[in-house]
């Protein structure tokens, strides 16, 4: 059965985020996740996870300035300094939080940026990343994702980061399957997950087209999570969605599948 870890950055909004652990615990989740930590100090974090009996799946490493519409800054020429230590502080946060999978974003690509150049950075620093995480046994994510919701994002496929996965050879890389992302991008979904789980991390999980709860949209999550299972993926399920309204009153779909699913 899959194990679902809440996305606390997009839902339970309706509080403040370091009660959002509590909440999350109380619905039933068992695993959570969210963008970035690094607001807070680890250990206000690590005792809420511990209060709460929850599993800290996933964050991503700092990502530049996000307020300045950076998104990942490891495909992006001369910030290799800047990278390594988000690296050094990402794998910190991971060893007092307890996680042992760190999403590492790529970055925008510019209109005049040169693109070769660009993977040719992303690909040296991600071995970094990788090298790095393996000698603290964590191992680092890259995530295609589409760019209706982050336009000019460097990484869009599925294919691609599979590509750059083999190119760089880590054991401990592997790629993060957003389902809504590849749905919008790709489709195909079940094709893809048959022929990529053995090098799948993370899988994460919303409606399409409008990023609501999985019991939405075009996408038939039901099918998708039992073959997950099927194919004995052994990882979270991240649920990264907004919620139609109130987070709780939205989780019919969660209760259900864990009912079906005892």
């Amino acid at each position: 059965m899959p194990r679902f870890a809440a996305n606390l950055s997009m839902m339970y909004q309706e509080h403040p985020f370091l009660e959002r652990f509590g909440a999350a615990a109380h619905d039933g989740f068992s695993g959570v996740e969210y963008l970035f930590p690094y607001a807070f100090e680890a250990r206000d974090i690590a005792s809420r996870l511990h209060e709460h009996g929850l599993t800290q799946a996933l964050f991503n490493a700092p990502p530049g300035d996000w307020d300045k519409g950076e998104r990942g800054i490891a495909a992006l020429p001369g910030r290799d300094d800047e990278f390594k230590r988000g690296i050094a502080t990402a794998l910190d946060y991971a060893e007092a939080l307890g996680n042992t999978h760190i999403h590492v974003m790529a970055g925008v690509v510019g209109p005049h940026d040169d693109r070769a150049r660009m993977r040719a950075t992303y690909i040296e620093n991600l071995a970094y990343a990788a090298k790095e995480a393996a000698a603290r046994g964590r191992t680092i994510l890259i995530e295609p994702i589409n760019t209706r919701n982050m336009p000019g994002y460097f990484l869009n496929r599925q294919d691609d980061a599979h590509q750059i996965r083999t190119e760089i050879g880590a054991p401990n890389l592997k790629v993060q399957f957003d389902l809504y992302h590849a749905q919008i991008v790709e489709g195909d979904l079940a094709v893809k997950l048959r022929s990529t789980i053995a090098n799948v991390g993370h899988i994460q999980i919303a409606g399409v087209p409008d990023r609501h709860e999985p019991d939405e949209g075009e996408v038939n999550y039901p099918y998708l999570l039992k073959l997950i299972d099927e194919l004995g993926y052994a990882g979270w399920v991240g649920c990264e969605y907004v919620p139609r309204g109130r987070t709780s009153d939205g989780l019919s779909w969660f209760k259900r599948w864990n009912a079906e699913h005892a």
